[in-house]
């Protein structure tokens, strides 16, 4: 996906073309500009980030609140792996600047975050039921560890870090973070 690797103000129209096999005049037929056509790949984006997740956590049962959320991070660093250019068409900061100024692009960022973290939470919110989870804000927390998950993808993504490496010590630190500790097995 070239706006993944290179960025939408590298990626030309030509070369889109290129790639797609399609003629510049059918690309401008089909979308009246360059930034209409990222915002199609975008949502499509936003559709399989949030169909894959829909489909992971509606086919398993968790056996635990801490469970669940284990699972949840696991298949969280498993898709980033296999759909490697939808999280680093995610991590391009030309996206944000455009959710800035355009209410579309906005949306869909809005819609895959929002996916994303209520997953954590109702992790959070069904192990606080079951007692695995400590009483704490389970937005709050589902925020804090999707944002320490979605951290070490972006050093996986920009080739900083082996977010593999980390896996042991962020399931660590989750389980630290949010165990309950009154309950005895």
């Amino acid at each position: 996906m070239l706006f993944s690797n290179k960025g939408f103000r590298e990626t030309s129209i030509a070369e889109i073309s290129r790639m797609t096999g399609a003629a510049e005049g059918t690309i401008f037929y089909h979308f009246k500009n360059k930034e209409e056509l990222f915002l199609c790949i975008l949502e499509d984006v936003k559709n399989g980030i949030i169909k894959k997740f829909e489909t992971y956590t509606q086919e398993r049962e968790f056996e635990t609140g801490l469970d669940m959320m284990e699972s949840i991070i696991n298949f969280y660093l498993y898709l980033a792996g296999a759909m490697e250019d939808w999280f680093l068409l995610l991590h391009r900061h030309y996206l944000y600047e455009l959710a800035r100024v355009n209410p579309i692009c906005r949306s869909h960022l809005e819609a895959i975050y929002n996916c994303l973290v209520d997953i954590f939470e109702r992790a959070v919110t069904a192990g606080q039921n079951d007692g695995s989870i400590r009483d704490m804000p389970a937005r709050k927390a589902a925020l804090i560890i999707f944002s320490m998950i979605d951290g070490a993808v972006r050093l996986n993504t920009y080739n900083l870090y082996d977010a593999g490496s980390l896996h042991s010590m962020v399931i660590e630190s989750c389980h630290r973070m949010l165990e309950n500790h009154n309950i005895r097995s």
